[in-house]
């Protein structure tokens, strides 16, 4: 079993708390992502994990074995980084099997778990070239190949893409999630990147401040959020928030018409104050001069309306194809589709169902 269990874990630096008290269950072959922006806790989190950081309080159990004191080598895990961290007089080959070689491996169980590993990763014409050689996303997959053959029961991913061009980045997703298909292996990755987190997940764990803010399948996040962190952070380009109040049959919000926004939440009471959410494709431009246009940004198929309320309200549009894009200095109007606007307490910031 490689399933992976978090019980109300603790990590202070003297006297400062950074990962407050999580509860995290992993079932075996999930592939699960920590996002979060930067500073949240998601690699201090994975470093816990890995025994790379020593725990303060808690409990770190993989399968059935509580991992929390144990040594890094001896938790059945292996982690690829950030930088490769290759060793440049070796080749290919030689660094992928070199952990398997420390350990006392034979010649012939080392090669053959090379060759599967390079199998899997389409690394068989590279093998004897050395790192200087190769190009990034080359090398991030030889780290990859090097944490493969030690067989290890959960794989652990620090940004592993974030030196990696926008191009290399796409393809090493689809590596990945195909790598993750063909071996089913339990997979725990870090990012701060939301559209890595979307594609790669089987379920996310959205983190600020060292705390989890929520947990679930990519789309169910999107779609029903708990706060309007999840909501804002989750979703590219970004959610957009308005203030409003409650009104009858709906949210009154400046900027979107002199109707109420109809929301399919349970409304407090008329007058009182809320957060309105729309997502960039819930709105359309419509008759008026409430908006300024900032930037239009056309991308072909789709373009994006940068608007600026006379609130001080940032705003993002989706146009498609066939929608005439505003120029750069006009003013337009806005409406909300109505029904898919999300509303949240102007306080706690709580999603109002």
């Amino acid at each position: 079993m490689s399933d992976v269990t978090l019980r109300k874990l603790v990590k202070r630096y003297g006297e400062v708390e950074v990962i407050h008290g999580v509860d995290l269950d992993i079932s075996e072959g999930e592939f699960v992502v920590f996002v979060g922006p930067s500073g949240c806790g998601k690699s201090t989190l994975l470093r816990m994990i890995a025994g790379l950081e020593e725990t303060t309080e808690g409990r770190i159990s993989i399968g059935e074995h509580d991992v929390t004191r144990a040594d890094p080598a001896d938790r059945g895990v292996a982690m690829v980084f950030q930088t490769y961290a290759l060793y440049p007089h070796m080749t290919v080959e030689e660094n992928m099997g070199f952990g398997l070689k420390m350990t006392g491996h034979k010649k012939d169980e080392i090669r053959e778990k090379v060759r599967e590993a390079s199998r899997i990763l389409k690394l068989d014409d590279y093998l004897k070239r050395k790192p200087k050689a190769l190009s990034g996303g080359q090398r991030q997959r030889v780290a990859i190949g090097r944490a493969i053959v030690r067989g290890p029961e959960v794989f652990l991913f620090d940004e592993p893409l974030s030196n990696l061009d926008a191009e290399l980045r796409v393809d090493m997703r689809v590596e990945i999630a195909r790598l993750h298909k063909e071996i089913g292996a339990t997979m725990i990755y870090v990012t701060h990147d939301q559209v890595e987190a979307m594609t790669l997940a089987d379920k996310i764990v959205v983190l600020r401040g060292g705390n989890i803010e929520q947990v679930g399948a990519p789309m169910d996040l999107y779609r029903d959020p708990d706060n309007r962190f999840v909501a804002g952070f989750i979703g590219s380009p970004s959610m957009n928030f308005l203030s409003g109040s409650v009104a009858e049959g709906g949210v009154l919000a400046p900027g979107l018409g002199d109707a109420p926004v109809a929301t399919q939440a349970a409304l407090p009471a008329p007058g009182t104050e809320v957060i309105l959410g729309v997502r960039p494709q819930h709105l359309a431009l419509a008759e008026g001069d409430s908006h300024a246009v900032d930037l239009v940004e056309k991308l072909g198929g789709v373009s994006y309306a940068y608007l600026v309320a006379a609130t001080g309200d940032r705003l993002v549009v989706e146009l498609d194809e066939d929608d005439a894009a505003p120029q750069s200095g006009t003013r337009v109007g806005l409406r909300a589709e109505p029904g898919r606007a999300m509303v949240f307490d102007a306080q706690s910031e709580k999603r109002l169902r």
